[in-house]
C-alpha cells in the first residue's frame, strides 16, 4: 500500500515511519510532506493510496489538502493532537484518526479498519467532519503548558504574537500564552471577525472602537493596535465593509 506522511513535524513523522515498518510488510512509505502546498505536489505526482493526514500543518489544515485532491483515490488516517473541536469534527464523521503521541495499538487499529473501508464510503465520512469542523468556529481551543483552554472567540479581544510564541487576551482580563505562532490561528480567526493589521497582531473587529488613518486601532479598553504599512490596505478594506452588530 504505497503511504504518504503528512505532518509537519519530522520528528512525529520518524516515529510513525519506524512504527509502521515494525507491524507491516504491507505499507511502503512513498514520501513525507509537511505542508499542504507540498503535500498537494506530492500527492498529485506520487498518487498514494493511503494518506497519514495531519489536521494542522504549517500553511493550512487537512480539508484544505483533502478539497485540492478531491480528484484523487487514497484513503486517510487523520493525526491529531488532542484539541476538541477536531476530535468531534472527525467522530462525527466516523473518521479513522489516531492521537499524538502515535501508540502502536491504535495505529493498529486504524489501519485494519482503514483497509477494509472503500474509499467511497471513507469520502462520505470525510464529508460530514468537514461540515462540523467548519461549523463549529465559535470556540477555540489552546494547548498550554499544563491543560487545554477552551475560549470563546466572542470573547476574544487581541492576539499577540513575540518570538514563536503567542498571547490570547479576553474580555474578562484573561491571558493565555501558548507555543505557536499566530500563522497558526489566523486562517481560523480571520473567518470569525478577525482581522490582522499587523505581523504581531490579531485583533477582534467587534472591540475596535476606533480606527486612526495615521496606522493606530484603538480597543473599547483602550489598548492601542498598529496597523503595518503592508497591512494598511487590506484592514481598512475589511474594516470599512464590515458591520458591527
Amino acid at each position: 500500500m504505497k503511504t504518504l506522511l503528512v505532518e509537519d513535524k519530522a520528528y512525529i513523522r520518524k516515529g510513525l515511519r519506524n512504527l509502521l515498518k515494525s507491524i507491516t510488510s504491507d505499507i511502503e512509505v512513498i514520501g513525507e510532506c509537511a505542508s499542504v502546498k507540498e503535500a498537494v505536489v506530492v500527492a498529485n505526482a506520487c498518487k498514494p493510496e493511503l494518506i497519514f493526514l495531519d489536521i494542522n500543518l504549517t500553511d493550512g489544515n487537512a480539508f484544505e489538502f483533502l478539497e485540492q485532491t478531491e480528484h484523487l483515490n487514497f484513503k486517510v488516517i487523520f493525526i491529531t493532537a488532542y484539541e476538541e473541536y477536531a476530535l468531534k469534527a472527525l467522530k462525527s464523521g466516523a473518521v479513522d484518526y489516531i492521537l499524538k503521541p502515535v501508540d502502536i495499538e491504535e495505529l493498529e487499529a486504524a489501519l485494519n479498519k482503514v483497509k477494509h473501508l472503500s474509499v467511497t464510503d471513507q469520502k462520505e465520512q470525510i464529508k460530514t467532519a468537514k461540515a462540523v469542523w467548519h461549523n463549529d468556529s465559535s470556540k477555540l481551543v489552546l494547548s498550554l503548558h499544563d491543560s487545554f483552554q477552551v475560549i470563546d472567540l466572542n470573547q476574544l479581544l487581541y492576539c499577540e504574537s513575540d518570538k514563536g510564541y503567542t498571547t490570547f487576551y479576553c474580555d474578562n482580563g484573561k491571558k493565555y500564552l501558548v507555543s505557536k505562532t499566530l500563522k497558526e490561528y489566523e486562517e481560523q480567526l480571520t473567518k470569525s471577525n478577525f482581522v490582522r493589521p499587523h505581523q504581531s497582531y490579531i485583533v477582534n473587529l467587534n472591540y475596535i472602537d476606533k480606527y486612526e488613518k495615521s496606522g493606530t486601532i484603538y480597543l473599547e479598553n483602550g489598548k492601542k493596535i498598529p496597523v503595518s504599512s503592508r497591512k494598511k490596505d487590506h484592514f481598512v478594506s475589511v474594516f470599512l465593509n464590515w458591520n458591527k452588530p
